[in-house]
């Protein structure tokens, strides 16, 4: 049998010729798309997070998006994200102040910084798989917001801030921490990372990413030694030499941010 298409819908040719689609058969072929989300109940069994308010859990689920287009919706996440930044602010400050008591008061917060940082919660919330559960309205389906970093930060705050009004601090730690504790080593190394630093103050500044460029590259094969200028905001920053391309940009980011005295 030979399959045709015709205005988008595939018509079957057998020995009768061309058959016309059903009607049912169109109505399957044009569909609108699934948006069918992961229930705050099933949410809840997933991720061991035994809710006494499962509405508190449903709200957190729930972007404006979805309310716009839901006047039934008992409301929107944005009031429990709020509650679930300060939140996390104190329970990770004090993970951070319990987890290394050795650190000065310096490193403890950039700690804290590079974890409540939208771009980690998101990478959490990814972790706990909460996109399927994010309530959306249509534009912000299509357009993959249970996929984007905005959204998946705010969701698993507002998540935070549910856990907290439900059952306490006490709750909010043992959901927290084990995460915390996942992404211990990876923190430490990058607030460390003189690349990773520059590429943060230059976020922060609202510049474009620093370029690393190799100028020159000297020696045998077996000892080369590579030179590199790093460019930020259009200016060269900073230089670096080292036995890798690696090494010597980590050499220009430390060097870069000497000179623009990043602290």
């Amino acid at each position: 049998m030979e399959c045709k298409s015709f205005n988008g819908f595939l018509s079957h040719e057998g020995k009768g010729g061309l058959r016309a689609l059903s009607s049912r058969e169109t109505t399957v072929n044009t569909k609108p798309e699934s948006r069918d989300f992961e229930s705050a109940s099933d949410l809840s069994v997933r991720l061991g997070l035994p809710f006494s308010n499962l509405s508190l859990l449903a709200r957190a689920l729930t972007h404006r998006s979805y309310v716009n287009e839901n006047q039934k919706s008992s409301g929107d996440n944005e009031r429990l994200e709020f509650l679930g930044d300060a939140v996390l602010d104190f329970i990770v400050g004090a993970w951070v102040y319990h987890r290394f008591p050795d650190m000065p008061e310096g490193e403890l917060t950039k700690m804290r910084s590079a974890i409540v940082r939208n771009d980690q919660l998101a990478k959490f919330a990814r972790k706990l798989n909460l996109g399927p559960a994010l309530r959306l309205g249509r534009g912000e389906f299509l357009s993959g917001g249970h996929m984007r970093d905005a959204l998946l930060g705010s969701l698993f705050e507002a998540v935070v801030g549910a856990v907290y009004l439900d059952s306490g601090l006490g709750a909010v730690e043992a959901f927290v921490n084990p995460l915390l504790e996942d992404v211990r080593e990876s923190v430490l190394t990058k607030i460390h990372d003189p690349k990773s630093l520059l590429q943060e103050w230059a976020q922060a500044q609202k510049l474009h990413s620093p370029h690393y460029r190799t100028t020159s590259t000297t020696g045998p094969d077996h000892a080369k030694e590579f030179e590199v200028e790093v460019e930020v905001g259009g200016q060269v920053a900073g230089y670096g030499r080292g036995t890798s391309k690696h090494a010597a940009e980590q050499a220009a980011a430390q060097d870069a941010l000497k000179n623009l005295d990043v602290g």
